[in-house]
């Protein structure tokens, strides 16, 4: 039985309570929910990308790439995706911006399958985002 490991990107910061930004195992990384928060600064707390969902989206699709990265796998490999909204009224610009990023990913093999439900996340955050990949 393989063991499981958790990814850390070095682009991350530590998470706020027990659990890991990506877990692996065997051929399985999950990807833990991401948000648009920039690359980890040294000394500093997480910050937002921006307040618009357009510079939340993409960075939080960074993120959840640096994930699937650090864990050896790529979009690719993506099986799931969800996708985590503050407001119902984000649905149809989150999903053109979802789109022409995956358009600019060159995808080898069909997209992932994608369930998009509408939640509360803490001030200010608009999206985030998770995923299961399977490595071959």
């Amino acid at each position: 039985m393989s063991e499981k490991t958790a990814i850390v990107p070095a682009t991350h910061t530590a998470p706020p309570a027990r659990f890991s930004h990506g877990v692996r195992k065997g051929n399985i990384l999950q990807v833990a929910g991401q948000v648009g928060f920039l690359p980890a600064v040294e000394g500093q707390p997480p910050t937002p990308a921006g307040p618009t969902l357009r510079e939340q989206t993409l960075q939080t699709l960074a993120n959840v790439k640096a994930v699937l990265e650090a864990g050896g796998a790529g979009w690719d490999d993506v099986m799931m995706m969800r996708v985590y909204l503050t407001d119902v009224d984000h649905f149809a610009e989150m999903n053109a911006l979802y789109d022409r990023y995956f358009e600019e990913q060159d995808l080898k093999a069909p997209p992932a399958a994608r369930t998009t439900v509408y939640v509360g996340l803490p001030k200010g955050l608009l999206i985030e985002i998770d995923a299961l990949a399977v490595l071959d």
